[in-house]
């Protein structure tokens, strides 16, 4: 096929030509994880996020690059699971922000959209590390735009790109030392070229993959396996749930809700330039709440203010005030209160506007009154750790993991359920906090959100029992931090394969433990490996040591364990529960 450019049709098909390569090599994938443990994810990761993604783009049809980039953007960045989900979606969305006024893209242009994704995504990543993902899909950008100008055939551009991509991937060990010592490459750099694979398949014979039927003439064909998506377990039933009980009605400091439009086109401001930060800037000295969404002729605005007069001449710099709509929040609450009522739902007050297209949907926020002062998300896997969670008051548990992490739209979702006007997520797995970090950013107008960096179950746990409901958002979050950073963690698993890290010999089918995801034990016994485990992870001896069992921890196990800690540490204080965690036999928590 010999294309000089490239629009929103064959887009489509390269896209799903490479989710399809990417899903049929997923467990390759995945056993490129360097840690020899049974739930190695990238593969799956960046296949569900894939899945999220083509799902999305079957719903649109246009022949546009910008339009289905943006869609497919869209599909990703709420379905991106892991690290590499979330920088697989950061590519997309990179790419698709400079594709958008563009119907097709010739070679210069896809070159320099391809560039537009490694910067987002390199953006992303607070710390970027060279020999992953991040380092295969710049290098490959790279020689894209430098080859964009030997050739006006986005085919032959695509084989140059993909050429690049896998000899930037054998170089992976070469840049992390790990990678040359366990003999694999990059997982997700493998990923995504797989993905690079897929684009060429199409561009060179029109087909998806293997899996065009019979008679479809080239017609792309997919259909993706999507695993379960991680679901949300419910608070318990005694929990409350409105605020209303738990706040005084003179607590309410932003008292007036204030919604109206500013029609740009009226009022005599319309030379007049609009920063819509500064706004907002300006609306939060005396407010909260804030959400304001500006097209080119009416911005439509929602703020809780104590200053309602100042509110108004400030919008009128720009234009003519319009449905208006002010209530005093104090009020509603002495009588919602007086008639035994939590809350009524609001009135969608801008519905008449139509959605901006590139803007997500506007979510309903509630009035401050309605909102408990703080909220909780935790990941976890075991039934017995998330009740552990429900215990410390977080209000939606995530059943996810290693294996199946949840998604940006997940967390956003579980976000949205919860009546509270801070909100604190702990992901529990280093593997997440990307994901968590998006889903922060997409509902930072809707509400507060810190994403407390917990890399393990234990590190949660300690964050939930460091937090004060008397505090401000800020000391909590500064206090959870401190306790995150005060835990010890220990894991005990069994390994899948052979294989030696930093001159520990490994077995298949023994056991290993990993202490703050450093591998640090084996041994051919579940026991032995994790009194092996324990005594690196105890120092002096008096430490406080919990014990979380596992689906397939066995109770003779747990109490030679419990007996050992006793005999050896008799000074430290050892409690045991029931997490119910798959594939792990055994998590440990050891705090001074």
């Amino acid at each position: 096929m010999s294309n000089r450019s490239l629009n929103g049709t064959d887009f489509t098909a390269m896209v799903l030509a490479g989710a399809e390569q990417l899903q049929q090599h997923a467990e390759h994938v995945n056993s490129l994880n360097v840690f020899p443990v049974p739930d190695g994810d990238t593969g799956t990761n960046m296949n569900l996020t894939m899945s999220a993604g083509v799902t999305e783009l079957k719903r649109g049809n246009s022949a546009s690059i910008g339009v289905m980039s943006g869609i497919l953007s869209k599909g990703l960045l709420m379905g991106a699971r892991g690290n590499s989900g979330v920088i697989l979606s950061q590519l997309f969305r990179g790419f698709s922000r400079y594709a958008a006024p563009y119907e097709e893209l010739n070679t210069l242009q896809f070159a320099s959209a391809l560039q537009s994704g490694v910067d987002a995504a390199y953006k992303a990543v607070v710390k970027p590390v060279e020999g992953t993902i991040l380092t295969v899909a710049k290098e490959a950008a790279k020689h894209a735009v430098f080859f964009s100008r030997r050739t006006n055939d986005i085919t032959e551009l695509m084989e140059e790109v993909l050429a690049k991509a896998k000899e930037t991937l054998a170089m992976t060990q070469d840049m992390l030392p790990v990678l040359k010592q366990v003999g694999v490459v990059d997982s997700g750099g493998q990923g995504l070229v797989y993905i690079y694979e897929g684009f060429m398949q199409y561009l060179q014979s029109g087909l998806v993959a293997a899996t065009a039927a019979k008679g479809d003439k080239g017609r792309p064909v997919f259909a993706p396996q999507v695993a379960k998506r991680p679901t949300a377990v419910a608070p318990s039933p005694d929990a409350p749930i409105s605020a209303q009980a738990k706040l005084e009605t003179e607590d309410i400091e932003f008292l007036y809700d204030m919604e109206f439009f500013i029609n740009r086109q009226l009022g005599g401001a319309e030379g007049t330039a609009f920063d819509e930060e500064v706004f907002r800037k300006a609306l939060s000295v005396d407010g909260d709440s804030i959400i304001v969404i500006s097209d080119d002729d009416v911005i439509k605005v929602h703020v809780h203010s104590k200053a309602p007069g100042e509110v108004l001449n400030l919008a009128l710099r720009y234009g003519e005030i319009t449905q208006i709509r002010i209530l005093n929040m104090r009020e509603q609450h002495r009588d919602l209160l007086s008639a035994g009522m939590d809350g009524a739902p609001e009135p969608e007050w801008f519905a008449e506007i139509p959605a901006e297209p590139a803007r997500e949907e506007e979510p309903s926020v509630p009035p401050a009154h309605e909102l408990a002062p703080f909220g909780f998300i935790a990941v976890a896997s075991g039934e017995g750790i998330a009740d552990i969670f429900r215990s410390l008051g977080v209000d939606v548990v995530l059943s996810g993991g290693q294996t199946m992490n949840p998604s940006t739209e997940d967390f956003v979702n579980a976000a949205r359920s919860i009546a509270a006007q801070h909100i604190f997520i702990l992901p529990n797995n280093s593997n997440i906090i990307l994901a968590a970090e998006q889903a922060r950013e997409l509902l930072e107008m809707e509400r507060l959100v810190s994403v407390i960096p917990s890399k393990t179950i234990p590190q949660g746990i300690a964050a939930a029992f460091a937090f004060q409901e008397e505090e401000a958002f800020e000391t909590n979050q500064d206090n959870m931090r401190e306790a995150v950073s005060h835990v010890k963690s220990g894991q005990v698993t069994y390994a899948v394969r052979d294989t030696t890290l930093d001159d520990l010999h490994i077995m298949a089918g023994h056991y290993i433990g990993i202490q703050d995801s450093k591998i640090v034990a084996t041994e051919e016994e579940l026991v032995a490996t994790s009194r092996l485990l324990l005594t690196k992870m105890l120092v002096n001896g008096d430490e406080i040591v919990t014990i979380l069992t596992g689906s397939d921890a066995k109770q003779e196990d747990t109490d030679q364990l419990v007996a050992w800690l006793e005999e050896h540490y008799s000074d430290a204080e050892v409690e045991v529960h029931e997490g119910g965690q798959p594939i792990y036999p055994y998590l440990f928590s050891v705090e001074s």
